[in-house]
């Protein structure tokens, strides 16, 4: 009968040609039981051919895509966990999870796996795997827009933290609390939540690629307030720092475009070039989404609406998979449109909204919408004449100082007559 230790190498060997017979063996390493007669060394041995075939089973069902395969394979690792030391186990777990992320639109069987072992945890009394796999559900459940449930879930576990004053945990999901609050636009409570959690880090060496998120949500926060120089700064430290950990998990390339939104929104899109050229910032400069910020900046710098749409439209994969930048991207194209729309009636006292909205590019309905609220907001002077489809501009009104100095005269007459009243009291 063969050896533990022999059918894994069997199936490393099998795994790239025979990826079913790799799985079968696999199997049958996990499904052996300890014999009676086993010596202590040989049982070590087959439970770390056990634990072997655990994490190279869940990387052959990973890439397969099979989701399920994974969620399997951390269900037979249960009898398995029952006799490892803890610390052990939640490693071994934790690996496991993570091989979903390399599975598309595998959310949903993640987020049903990590509750099904939450609760064993619990069963267990594993306290610390119980809150690492919460977290986890949090984040998911942040990425999924499942905002409710992930608040009630991160209060739950704030309440356990503060407690047992597990301070890397507790910065971890006080960053998790504030990107929940901003997915739900609740600014304050974003800014109160990413504040506790630079706090607990204060007291504790925080990890570089936890302070790094924690200035990419710093940046995001100050960009939301329109402070796009504080912003940049923190975008700044959070790529300098990723790129020197040479870690490749799309945070780098997300801070080198949130500095180039900054540019933009500062009305600098010109810096957009000499940003590009740095060093760490050289192997992106040819990727589809840097490529993306590039047109729009040089859309902003013509001021061109036609082409701005353009780079909208070209690049609408990655321009509006990430919020943060769509957000500003609105305000922004709200911006350009107003400064034609400025360009354009500015010299005429009189004009017609078809001319307008044919110059623009734009439907007639929506230029009327935005020309009445830039007179709503006093922009410019003017009134729509819906009957004739005109637009009627008027020059800046100018105060008149007549009243003022109206007011003034009677303010010392008043002082005057009251002068004089005291003094005929005196006098009598």
């Amino acid at each position: 009968m063969s050896t533990t230790t022999e059918i894994l190498a069997e199936a490393v060997a099998t795994s790239k040609t025979d990826p079913k017979r790799s799985e079968s063996l696999y199997k049958q390493i996990l499904s052996s039981t300890k014999s009676s007669t086993h010596d202590n060394q040989q049982q070590t041995q087959t439970l770390r051919d056990q634990e072997t075939a655990l994490v190279n089973l869940g990387q052959l069902y990973r890439d397969q895509n099979n989701a399920a395969g994974v969620a399997e394979v951390i269900t037979l690792s249960r009898s398995f966990m029952s006799s490892t030391a803890k610390a052990k186990t939640a490693k071994l777990i934790r690996t496991l999870l993570d091989y979903f992320s390399a599975i598309p639109d595998s959310q949903k069987i993640q987020m049903t796996v990590l509750q099904d072992n939450i609760e064993w945890a619990k069963r267990e009394k594993r306290i610390f795997l119980k809150q690492s796999l919460e977290t986890r559900l949090a984040g998911l459940q942040l990425e999924t827009h499942e905002y409710k449930p992930a608040l009630a879930l991160i209060d739950s576990l704030l309440t356990e933290l503060r407690r047992l004053d597990d301070k890397m945990i507790l910065i971890e999901v006080h960053l998790l609390e504030s990107r929940v609050y901003r997915g739900i636009g609740n600014t304050a409570k974003a800014k109160a939540a990413l504040t506790s959690a630079r706090t607990a880090g204060n007291s504790i060496y925080c990890p570089p690629a936890l302070q790094s998120s924690l200035d990419l949500q710093s940046g995001i926060l100050h960009a939301e307030d329109k402070d796009y120089t504080t912003a940049y700064s923190y975008f700044y430290e959070a790529f300098e720092s990723l790129s020197t950990q040479g870690e490749d998990d799309g945070k780098t390339l997300s801070a080198l475009k949130y500095m180039m939104l900054c540019k933009i929104m500062l009305n600098l899109p010109e810096d957009v070039t000499s940003l590009l050229s740095i060093k760490l910032a050289v192997k992106y400069a040819q990727l589809r989404e840097v490529e993306s910020m590039r047109s729009v900046a040089k859309a902003h710098q013509a001021r061109n609406l036609a082409d701005f749409e353009k780079a909208l439209k070209d690049y609408k994969d990655e321009l509006s998979s990430d919020p943060t930048i769509r957000s500003h991207l609105s305000d922004l194209y709200d911006a350009l449109l107003q400064q034609n729309l400025l360009r354009i009636v500015e010299p005429y006292s009189v004009v017609e909204l078809e001319y307008i909205a044919e110059c623009v590019g734009q439907g007639r309905q929506s230029v009327e919408t935005k020309l009445s609220q830039m007179i709503l907001d006093k922009v410019f002077y003017g009134v729509l004449d819906q009957g004739r489809g005109c637009l009627l501009v008027f020059d800046e009104p100018k105060a008149d100082e007549m009243y003022d100095s109206a007011i003034e005269t009677l303010g010392q007459v008043s002082k005057v007559v009251e002068s004089l009243y005291v003094k005929s009291v005196s006098i009598a």
